[in-house]
């Protein structure tokens, strides 16, 4: 029997993965720059930590989760987003107790159960950040701008932030009365999810699929924000006006998780069909304290990869899928290829990439190996050059080649 992946995965191979690590690498470095450190967290965590760190209402908990019982039964479950984990580590690992401002970033592959299409994947990959200890709106600011920086840094056209305040509790206590005022009279028209979110999370209805198109007259959270959200979200706007960021305000993004408040935002991308958000975040104040830990404000964002690397590939952008070889060594008769193999272990020490045959191949099949891995130079090693102790050193590009001491190519090469 043959076997196949798994359906909502895929594998990433030589010519492509090259492109991930490229879309892995600018991220790293933006993070250097903006003075984020990487974590690293489990891929499976406690099952309950989703369920009140994402929220029960959400439909990653209700429907997407890869959950099981180990042998020790309990229940565990393939972390569907990066958040609630690097959340658990920084109470766990008492991070709250740095002097500065904690900020972390993630890269790695996250699971959901859901139908599989272009951009949507069970097993899926994302860059995140996270910042813990600021209620400053600069800092929700630098996290919107990072990951609009992400995008720009990568080439991408058209990348467009939707911003919205979701407010603290009491705004969202007086919203919860306008919008369940809208929703009632419409209530048994409502898809089944809707009805139940209804009586126990109002504004998830908004983020429905379904029923999108009939909440068109919906009420504005942002005329129930009092003073303080009201002047948070103002200052994050003036920010990002400052850094030129390309926002807009839509007022009825709630994003797909429970636990945000003020700042809600998304990234929207052309190119990858009906699925435009690429990625988003929010400020989660009461998440540090829902899951065992101090009072600790929060804000973060995530992008998926995989979308990213489809409109990278339709937009034509990204790097060169094989990169050149330093040298490719030819070796001709049985002394100069024993040879050849302790010179090409020389040749990688020094921090060259090479090549040899392993095939038993004639010259010409060797050096026809040498042009498709695009080497840069090849070494060509007889016998009768070894008992002289010199190589010959061409270039593939000029067609020049010398004679050179055997002692001596590799630094010559460095030179």
């Amino acid at each position: 029997m043959a076997f196949q992946k798994p359906t909502g995965t895929q594998d990433l191979l030589p010519g492509t993965v090259e492109k991930w690590q490229w879309i892995e690498d600018k991220a790293r470095d933006l993070c250097r720059r903006f003075n984020y450190r990487e974590i690293r967290t489990p891929m499976f965590e406690q099952t309950s930590l989703f369920e009140r760190g994402v929220g029960e209402t959400t439909d990653i908990v209700e429907k997407e989760m890869y959950t099981f019982q180990d042998k020790g039964e309990r229940w565990m479950t393939l972390r569907p987003e990066g958040t609630a984990g690097v959340v658990r580590s920084y109470v766990e690992n008492k991070l709250y107790g740095e002097p500065d401002v904690t900020k972390l970033y993630y890269i790695g592959p996250m699971f959901r159960y859901e139908r599989p299409q272009a951009g949507r994947q069970r097993q899926f990959h994302q860059f995140g950040v996270e910042a813990f200890g600021a209620t400053d709106p600069a800092i929700d600011a630098e996290v919107v701008a990072l990951g609009f920086q992400y995008c720009r840094e990568l080439g991408l056209k058209e990348v467009k932030v939707e911003i919205n305040s979701v407010g603290n509790p009491a705004s969202r206590a007086a919203y919860r009365e306008k919008l369940l005022a809208f929703l009632t009279p419409m209530k048994d028209t409502l898809c089944k999810d809707c009805q139940s979110r209804m009586e126990r999370n109002p504004l998830r209805v908004l983020d429905c699929k379904v029923d999108q198109d009939k909440f068109g007259g919906a009420p504005s959270i942002l005329d129930s924000l009092d003073e303080e959200c009201t002047a948070h979200f103002a200052k994050v706007q003036e920010l990002l006006t400052a850094m030129e960021v390309d926002y807009v305000i839509n007022h009825r993004l709630v994003r797909g998780l429970d636990y945000y408040t003020h700042t809600a935002f998304e990234y929207k991308a052309q190119g990858i069909g009906a699925i435009d958000t690429i990625g988003g975040g929010g400020r989660y104040n009461g998440l540090v304290a829902d899951v065992g830990g101090p009072d600790q404000p929060g804000i973060g964002m995530a992008l998926g990869l995989e979308r990213i690397a489809l409109i990278l590939e339709k937009q034509g952008i990204g790097p060169d899928a094989v990169k050149p070889l330093d040298v490719y060594l030819v070796s001709l008769g049985e002394a100069a290829d024993k040879e050849i193999t302790t010179q090409l272990f020389k040749l990688r020490q020094a921090g060259f990439s090479g090549e040899r045959d392993y095939l038993g191949r004639k010259m010409k099949a060797q050096m026809k190996s040498a042009d498709r891995m695009q080497a840069r130079y090849t070494a060509i090693l007889g016998d009768d050059e070894l008992e002289r102790g010199e190589i010959a050193l061409k270039s593939m590009e000029t067609g020049e080649q010398n004679t050179v001491k055997l002692a001596e190519w590799i630094d010559l090469l460095r030179k």
